[in-house]
């Protein structure tokens, strides 16, 4: 009998840790208990260091936020200049409207000194520069430039009775040249190693010669085409030769988006016929290069 007694109390101790050991897992009895889980990091919830550079300005949203493109120039015919009634025309100042009508903006033209071109853009006092500026390596260096639209050459302008005397590189190294102070006519004068005047402006070389206070003066010719020669302000003036080829570009700021936008714009202008019907206008040579 005290055997059986002790056999059933081991038994019943026996069951009684099984199921203490069974009550002591992890396992949750319901749903409830599950303990929250912390979901992996998305790549959204990363915080960008404090050193990540933001997006440039864009140039297209701060002239459509003023509502109107400051346009810099210098009277300049037949790309920039007044007509009776003082208003800008020209073929630069007639696609420059075209482009701001086609941003929905004004246009605003300010006349520039054309030395500090580079200064009055940096400093936001214009958007562009637009009036037959010539690509050279330093203008492409310090502006985001457009394609080239239009051919040019620097030329040589001398009093009419004076020209067969002329008519070689070599025969102008004794003349004094009035030229326009940070153009490409300076360059090309002080490239050959002549003496030279700087002037304000182009139609300030022409009167320096008129007026025989320089022997010579090297200009854009499309603006000697219009300016000298019969039927113009400078009859007694001549041009002989000219001294390179070049092309015309608009500049805007360095990173500027408006210098893409402009090239979409001549494309554009160009293939529908209105750029070319601008160019003969004004007699310029409209040359859309470099899509």
């Amino acid at each position: 009998m005290k055997k059986s007694i002790a056999l059933l109390l081991a038994l019943v101790l026996c069951l009684g840790m099984l199921t203490a050991c069974g009550g002591s897992k992890n396992t949750p009895s319901s749903a409830t208990d599950v303990p929250p889980q912390t979901p992996p990091a998305s790549s959204t919830d990363v915080t960008p260091p404090e050193s990540a550079a933001p997006e440039a300005d864009s140039d297209m949203a701060y002239v459509k936020d003023k509502g109107v493109l400051v346009v810099g120039i210098t009277d300049f015919a037949p790309m920039d200049y007044k007509n009776e009634a003082g208003e800008w025309i020209g073929f630069d100042a007639d696609m420059a409207k075209a482009f701001a009508e086609s941003l929905g903006v004004d246009v605003e033209f300010v006349e520039i000194n054309w030395d500090n071109k580079i200064l009055e853009l940096n400093a936001k006092t214009i958007d562009c520069v637009w009036n037959g500026m010539t690509l050279t390596d330093d203008v492409k260096a310090a502006m985001e430039c457009s394609n080239a639209y239009c051919n040019n050459a620097q030329v040589v302008i001398v009093p009419a009775d004076k020209a067969a005397d002329y008519q070689t590189v070599e025969s102008l190294k004794d003349l004094s040249f009035a030229v326009e102070a940070g153009s490409a006519g300076e360059a090309e004068v002080a490239a050959l190693g002549y003496s030279s005047t700087p002037v304000t402006a182009q139609s300030d070389a022409l009167m320096e010669v008129a007026a025989g206070t320089s022997d010579a003066a090297v200009i854009d010719s499309l603006m000697a085409a219009a300016m000298v020669g019969e039927g113009t302000g400078y009859p007694d003036l001549i041009y002989t030769l000219g001294l390179n080829s070049e092309e015309y570009g608009v500049g805007f700021r360095t990173g500027s988006d408006l210098a893409a936008a402009l090239n979409d714009f001549f494309s554009k202008s160009y293939a529908d016929g209105s750029m070319i019907e601008c160019a003969e206008t004004y007699g310029v040579q409209a040359a859309l290069i470099g899509q």
